[in-house]
C-alpha cells in the first residue's frame, strides 16, 4: 500500500484535496437543492422527494470519499520522520507574510482521520430527522468539514484563525435553524463565547507576527519569535492562547455553552460538537499554546491552576451528569468529565500522560458520538429525551439495547474496549508527576459508571410499564451499519491500541521534549517552507 500510495503522489495532494473537497461538495449540495423540477402539478411531491434523496445521497458520497481518501494517511505516515508529513507549501497572502501550509504530525494525524470517519456517520445518523431547506444544512456541514480540517492541518497561523472561524459560522446556523425549542439561545451563547476567545486569540498572533518582523505568519517562524517573548509579555499571550482553547474544550468553569449546545442542536450537530469540535481546544494546547510559551504553561502556579480545573471537571462533570433526568444532557456533562481527562494528561507532561490524553481524545469522540447517535434514534421514535419515559427496551429493542450496552461500557473505560487504554496512560502518566491529582481524578472512573450504568439500567431493563414503549420498532439496516462502524472500533482500539500509540508516540514524546526544554527544536522546527 505504501509504494502504491508513493507512486501516486499521495502525500503531495492529499491535504488540499481534502480541504477542497467538500466545498466542492457544498457547492454540488446547493445546485441540487436549487434546480427547478421538470414535473407537472401532480408529480411536484414525487419531484421535492427526489430531489431530497438526491442531496442526501450527494452528501454522503462526499463523506465517504473524504474517508476513504484520507485512510492512506494511516500507510503513507512515517512514525519515525522528524517532520511535518504529507506538507504542502503555497504563496497565499504574499503582502502579509501568509502561506498556505499545511502538514500532519502524529498528533493532528489521527484528528485527521477522526473526523473524516465522523461525519458520513453524522450524515447517517440524521438521514429522517431533517426534513426541511436540505440543501443549506448540508452545504453547512460541508462547509464545517474543511474548518475543521483546516484546523488541524494549518502550519500557518493566518491560516489556521482563519479555518477556526470557518467552523464556528456553520455550527452557529446548524444548532440556530435546525436545533430544539431553545436553539437561538444555545447558537447564541455557543458563538459569543466561542467568538470572545477567538478575538483575544488574534490578537495574540498579531503580536506574535509583529515580533517576529511582521513578516511571516509561519509555525516555525513564529514558534521561534514566540519563543524569545519573556516575562508579563509570555504570560498574557498564553492567557489568550490558552482562554480561546478552554473555552473550546470546554474547561470548568467555562462549560456552560456546552449543555445547552448539545441538548438543542440536531442529531448530527451534537455527534460533531462532542466527536470533533471539543477536541480542537486540546489541540490548540498541544500545538500551540504550551509550545509557543512553554515557559508560561510550566509556571508552578499556571500549570498547578490547569492540573485543578481539570480534576475539577472530571468530578464536576461526572457528578452533574449522575442527576441529569435528560440523556442528551447527561451525556454533555459527560464530555466535561472526559475533557478532564485529556487536560489533566496534557499538563501533567510525560510520555504515557500526553499519548493517553490523545487516546482519550480519539475515544471520546468515537464512544460518545455512538451515544448521541443512540439518543438521537430513540429521540425519533418517541419525541423525548427523559430518562423516566423509558424502561425495559431491551424486550423490543434488543439490538438497540446492544449497542447502548457497548457504547456505555466503553465510555465508562471497561477493559478490552477503546475507552479504557486512554484513561488508563492519563492516571499512570499524571501519577508520576501529579499523584493527588491522578488519585482524585481516578474517582472520574467510579462516577462516570455510576451515571451510565443508572442511565441504561432506566432505559432497559426496568418493568416495560409504558404503552406508548411497547410498540417501539428495533434498529434498521442503516442505523445498525452506522453503530456496527462505530462498535467495530470501540472493540479493535480497545483490544489493539499498539498501532495507533506507535503513530503518536514520536509527535507526543517530541511535544513533551519542547515544552520541558522550552525552546524549538526537534519536529517542531522542521520547515515546509518553500520559498
Amino acid at each position: 500500500m505504501t509504494d502504491f500510495l508513493t507512486s501516486i503522489g499521495y502525500n503531495h495532494w492529499i491535504l488540499p484535496v481534502l480541504l477542497v473537497l467538500p466545498l466542492v461538495g457544498a457547492a454540488v449540495v446547493l445546485l441540487l437543492a436549487h434546480a427547478r423540477p421538470d414535473a407537472r402539478d401532480g408529480e411536484a411531491a414525487d419531484s421535492e422527494w427526489s430531489r431530497s434523496g438526491a442531496i442526501r445521497w450527494a452528501t454522503l458520497i462526499v463523506f465517504l470519499l473524504e474517508f476513504v481518501l484520507s485512510v492512506g494517511l494511516w500507510w503513507s505516515y512515517d512514525p519515525a520522520s522528524p517532520n511535518w508529513q504529507a506538507a504542502v507549501d503555497w504563496s497565499w497572502v504574499p503582502a502579509w507574510g501568509a502561506r498556505f501550509t499545511v502538514g500532519v504530525d502524529g498528533i493532528s494525524l489521527f484528528m485527521v482521520l477522526l473526523t473524516t470517519f465522523i461525519m458520513p456517520l453524522a450524515v447517517l445518523g440524521g438521514w429522517t430527522s431533517i426534513r426541511d431547506r436540505l440543501g443549506a444544512y448540508y452545504a453547512l456541514l460541508l462547509v464545517l468539514t474543511t474548518g475543521m480540517l483546516g484546523v488541524f492541518v494549518s502550519l500557518d497561523l493566518l491560516l489556521f484563525y482563519v479555518m477556526w472561524e470557518v467552523m464556528l459560522i456553520p455550527m452557529y446556523f446548524i444548532i440556530g435553524m435546525w436545533g430544539g425549542e431553545r436553539r437561538l439561545y444555545a447558537s447564541i451563547k455557543f458563538f459569543v463565547y466561542t467568538m470572545l476567545g477567538s478575538l483575544l486569540m488574534l490578537v495574540a498572533i498579531l503580536y506574535l507576527w509583529n515580533a517576529a518582523g511582521g513578516t511571516s505568519f509561519a509555525y516555525t517562524h513564529v514558534l521561534h519569535a514566540a519563543s524569545a517573548t519573556g516575562g508579563a509579555a509570555a504570560l498574557w499571550l498564553f492567557g489568550a492562547f490558552a482562554l480561546a482553547f478552554a473555552i473550546k474544550v470546554p474547561m470548568f468553569p467555562l462549560h456552560t455553552w456546552l449543555p445547552d449546545a448539545h441538548v438543542e442542536a440536531p442529531t448530527a450537530g451534537s455527534v460533531i460538537l462532542a466527536g470533533i469540535m471539543l477536541k480542537m481546544g486540546t489541540y490548540g494546547f498541544l500545538r500551540f499554546a504550551m509550545p509557543f510559551f512553554p515557559g508560561a504553561a510550566l509556571h508552578p502556579a499556571i500549570r498547578t491552576l490547569m492540573i485543578v480545573l481539570a480534576v475539577i471537571g472530571i468530578i464536576y462533570g461526572a457528578l452533574v451528569a449522575m442527576v441529569q433526568p435528560d440523556f442528551k444532557k447527561l451525556v454533555a456533562y459527560s464530555s466535561v468529565s472526559h475533557l478532564g481527562f485529556v487536560m489533566l494528561g496534557i499538563f501533567a507532561l510525560t510520555l504515557q500522560s500526553v499519548q493517553g490524553a490523545l487516546m482519550v481524545m480519539i475515544n471520546h469522540g468515537i464512544s460518545t458520538g455512538a451515544l448521541f447517535l443512540l439518543i438521537g434514534m430513540i429521540y425519533e421514535r418517541r419525541h423525548t429525551r427523559a430518562l423516566d419515559a423509558y424502561g425495559g427496551l431491551a424486550r423490543v429493542m434488543p439490538m438497540f439495547a446492544a449497542f447502548l450496552t457497548l457504547v456505555s461500557l466503553s465510555s465508562i473505560g471497561l477493559p478490552s474496549t477503546n475507552g479504557f487504554i486512554g484513561e488508563f496512560l492519563v492516571l499512570i502518566g499524571s501519577f508520576r508527576t501529579r499523584p493527588i491529582a491522578a488519585a482524585l481524578a481516578t474517582t472520574g472512573v467510579i462516577f462516570a459508571a455510576a451515571y451510565l450504568l443508572w442511565a441504561i439500567q432506566r432505559i432497559l431493563y426496568q418493568p416495560l410499564a409504558r404503552p406508548e414503549n411497547r410498540a417501539l420498532r428495533d434498529l434498521n439496516a442503516r442505523e445498525t451499519t452506522l453503530l456496527v462502524a462505530l462498535a467495530v472500533m470501540i472493540i479493535w482500539i480497545g483490544v489493539a491500541p499498539g498501532p495507533i500509540l506507535r503513530r503518536m508516540e514520536g509527535s507526543a514524546n517530541r511535544f513533551v521534549q519542547l515544552v520541558q526544554r522550552g525552546t524549538p527544536t526537534g519536529p517542531m522546527q522542521a520547515s515546509t517552507e518553500a520559498r
